[in-house]
């Protein structure tokens, strides 16, 4: 169900530019890799009908993941994320109708972090300038070494016999000779459609400030699957599957928090298996009197994988079938004081089954256009089911363009949510429930 800081958000960022896959793509000139990340990172755009202080928290937890990311050796997603944030609110931030009511501490905080942010980003570029000099540079080689191969085992011409003894009418009356083929030309050497992931630097990229860059080839073929498992360490709660099609992951739009570099496709959210179990216990008063318990899932980044470690529960008026948090600010302290990033959103169906309502789409629309991995868990105690969704390509594009409120029909064909397949559930992983209320 909506939570009030997400009730007016319709239409959100989305960038143009694909993600790139790495393994497809034909090795670049070292500046010219700098310069698409560099495109790629820019291509930021500001929706006026975000309100302002989105853009704002979302661009704290692009610094926090850009520093993990930079903390792990993952250059290339960090200086996408770092791009990003310079771009957002060096240039863009600016556009935005409703600049002027940004509180001054807020502006404050975001210099702060933008001079934190600058000379990390100089520094990154420099770094991975010499790693891809270096890798192109191994790259030619490699391709001298193949043409030299080519050259030795190339066959040798056949000896021209003597003009004076050759019967020329032969050749004319013979209308099946051989025409000769002509050997590799020395100097040209014509590279290989495709190029072995051994010789292929781990992303694509390229410079802030020089011009457009090459066309990238994608893999539109790769296709998500549905994989669901259960949510729950109760043993009689199932996962509640609506019958929803794979989802082709390369075409959704790229969001503000997600690097798109070093693959196609979804991080994966690792959901501690007690999760569930303690929400409910949490959210049983209100479930008994028929009414709705929501909670943000918070977490960190690790090894290109997204843990859930927190669920936070503001103070919330519900009903029987919405739940609406109130006073915000107090879950967005708690994420700064404790490092966390928004990887979604949790609440019950006190007597409903396992799925998302037409308000419900509207408020994961909210997450996942910022974060494409944001989940919508969805527990149904009645039934003893618990859903994990999140929207299709289809559904982000159909409520982007919805500006209805409160409880309203969508065209179900095609679907516009399905089960989520990026999420695995984990016995060893440990959560907190933060009950502000």
């Amino acid at each position: 169900m909506p939570m009030s800081y997400e009730s007016n958000l319709k239409t959100v960022l989305q960038l143009t530019l694909p993600k790139y896959n790495t393994n497809n793509m034909v090795i670049l000139e070292p500046t010219e890799r700098l310069k698409v990340l560099s495109n790629y990172s820019n291509a930021v755009e500001i929706d006026p009908n975000v309100p302002p202080h989105r853009y704002y928290r979302s661009g704290l937890e692009m610094v926090r993941m850009a520093n993990v990311y930079m903390e792990e050796g993952s250059l290339e997603n960090a200086y996408v994320l770092y791009l990003k944030f310079m771009t957002l609110f060096i240039e863009k931030i600016r556009e935005h109708p409703e600049y002027g009511s940004v509180p001054v501490s807020t502006k404050a905080t975001n210099a702060t972090k933008l001079r934190e942010v600058l000379p990390k980003a100089e520094k990154l570029k420099r770094i991975l300038l010499q790693k891809y000099t270096l890798e192109y540079k191994k790259f030619i080689e490699e391709q001298k070494r193949k043409e030299n191969e080519i050259k030795k085992v190339a066959p040798k011409p056949k000896p021209i016999k003597d003009n004076s003894r050759y019967d020329e009418s032969h050749l004319i009356q013979d209308r099946t000779w051989p025409q000769v083929v002509p050997g590799p030309e020395i100097g040209n050497v014509k590279y290989p459609d495709s190029i072995s992931s051994a010789c292929l630097p781990s992303a694509p990229l390229p410079d802030p400030y020089l011009s457009e860059p090459r066309p990238l080839s994608t893999d539109p073929s790769c296709k998500g699957s549905i994989n669901p498992s259960c949510i729950s360490d109760k043993p009689d709660l199932k996962l509640a599957i609506p019958g929803i099609p794979d989802v082709d992951r390369s075409l959704k739009p790229a969001s503000l928090l997600s690097p798109s570099v070093q693959k196609p496709g979804n991080r994966d959210i690792v959901i501690p298996n007690k999760l569930v179990g303690m929400f409910l216990s949490i959210a049983h008063k209100n479930t008994s009197n028929n009414i709705e318990t929501c909670g943000v899932l918070a977490g960190k980044l690790e090894r290109d994988q997204l843990i859930i470690t927190h669920v936070i529960i503001s103070k919330q008026e519900g009903t029987s079938d919405t739940c609406t948090t109130c006073n915000e600010e107090e879950i967005f302290d708690y994420q700064d004081q404790h490092n966390l990033i928004t990887l979604g959103w949790i609440h019950t169906h006190p007597s409903q089954t396992a799925f998302l309502s037409s308000i419900d789409v509207h408020t994961q629309f909210s997450y996942q256009i910022m974060m494409p991995e944001a989940i919508a868990i969805v527990c149904a105690p009645k039934y003893h089911e618990t859903g994990i969704f999140v929207l299709t390509t289809h559904g982000l594009n159909l409520i982007s363009e919805c500006r209805q409120s409160g409880f309203h029909p969508h065209p179900q064909d095609p679907p516009i949510f399905l089960t989520a397949d990026h999420t695995r559930m984990d016995n060893g992983s440990l959560v907190q429930i933060i009950d502000l209320r």
